[in-house]
């Protein structure tokens, strides 16, 4: 349908996702996303359309209410310090 993007882009963008790719599946990838791209040139050609009005803010009012205490909100949690929630390492 288009013509295929860079494998070095999906190379990087495989890396960015720490997705192991072979030189086959770069291939394939490549004319995918060149699709995927010339999917998106298409929607530029769609005409505009007359809008309706804008919408008016339909949001509640805010209600004060009592939360849970520092010790109930870690009650389930897996893992804790120091009274806080504590969440796996991130690289």
């Amino acid at each position: 349908m288009s013509d295929s993007v860079d494998p070095e882009e999906v190379r990087h963008v495989a890396d960015l996702a720490r997705v192991a790719l072979d030189d086959e599946e770069v291939s394939r990838f490549a004319d995918q996303f060149g699709d995927i791209l010339a999917y998106f040139d298409a929607l530029d050609e769609v005409p505009e359309v007359d809008s309706d009005a804008d919408l008016t803010n339909v949001m509640r009012a805010d209600d004060v209410r009592d939360g849970l205490s520092q010790e109930e909100a870690l009650e389930n949690a897996p893992e804790t310090v120091d009274g806080y929630f504590k969440g796996p390492r991130v690289s």
